[in-house]
């Protein structure tokens, strides 16, 4: 059942595929599966730089509550006794602050919309119809277009007989499927990891870290539920995967965990080195080229009395 107050982001979403796939047909044949491959490719970097603002405020509210932490731990040490005081307290410190714990779901809820959208536009052609503004031509196109040899339109549970009718082999369909699965599954886990391991060490008393890590357990099993999404759908969800773990790896680079010292105060710090720091290390200081020796000194002589005879030092004369 698709969402009707959604069918203009349906359209945008489908106008968008239609660009890419006719920039990319100029090089490569409009039927390639590589064509297609790097539409969705193409589509979702855009969708995560349309996001990407959000990611950044996602990230500043982030940095805030890492501030407010050691505030937030004595907060939970003196009311511990007290759950709805301390939750009082703690909403309160976060409101003067100006920071929002809601503020890393900002990413997730901008990007379902989306999803959603994507997900109604494959749908589409995987059912032969030339809806929300696509051609024909541009659905028949998606259709004949296999990538490793499975139909982009085509799940894991798409009949052999419907998968022979793309023109393709039914045991090497479920076989790409399959992989593209376990990757979807793995970059799933490496995302939800990351974060949560970044929370923990932020926020280590955190009474909500035993449920983090069993949803960094739980969630590749999610991506079980992508077996029944179409081959095109599962490499959105993989680009948009590795582009989160990228983003936030660049991010968490540059703006370390702050450290706690023993007056409670926060202290940053140093960002790590990056990728071309660590190629073309920075040198302490710059030295001049072709420098001259310098000179070297005067030697210093120093005169030395004439020696004497004996005769003229004493005074006296030889006796004949």
């Amino acid at each position: 059942m698709e969402l009707t107050f959604l069918e203009p982001l349906y359209t945008a979403v489908a106008t968008v595929i239609a660009w890419i796939h006719s920039a990319y047909s100029i090089l490569i044949p409009p039927d390639n599966g590589l064509n297609w491959a790097l539409t969705i490719i193409t589509l979702t970097v855009l969708m995560r730089l349309l996001i990407f603002p959000l990611f950044l405020k996602q990230m500043r509210s982030s940095k805030k509550m890492q501030e407010l932490a050691p505030k937030v731990q004595e907060l939970r040490k003196k009311y511990k006794n007290d759950k709805q005081r301390m939750n009082q307290e703690v909403m309160k410190v976060y409101q003067e602050a100006g920071a929002n714990p809601l503020g890393g779901c900002l990413p997730i809820v901008a990007q379902f919309p989306i999803f959603i959208s994507v997900f109604t536009v494959l749908r589409s052609i995987a059912e032969d119809k030339a809806a929300h503004g696509m051609t024909q031509q541009l659905v028949d196109s998606a259709r004949s277009a296999h990538i490793f040899g499975a139909p982009i339109p085509a799940t894991f549970f798409t009949s052999n007989a419907d998968i022979i009718g793309f023109g393709a082999d039914p045991i090497v369909t479920k076989i790409v499927l399959g992989v593209f699965v376990a990757i979807s599954s793995t970059t799933t886990f490496l995302t939800v990891r990351q974060s949560v391991t970044r929370s923990m060490a932020q926020m280590p008393d955190n009474p909500m870290a035993q449920q983090q890590k069993i949803l960094m357990y739980i969630s590749p099993l999610f991506a079980i539920f992508s077996l029944n999404f179409a081959l095109g759908l599962i490499l959105y969800w993989v680009t948009t995967n590795l582009w989160t773990l990228g983003q936030q790896h660049w991010f968490y680079s540059r703006h370390p965990t702050p450290v706690v010292d023993a007056k409670g105060n926060v202290v940053e710090p140093e960002p790590k080195p990056g990728l071309l720091s660590k190629v073309m290390p920075k040198k302490a200081a710059k030295e001049p080229a072709d420098e001259p020796p310098p000179a070297p000194e005067p030697k210093i002589i120093r005169q030395q009395p004439t020696r004497q005879p004996r005769s003229k030092r004493t005074g006296s004369t030889k006796k004949p």
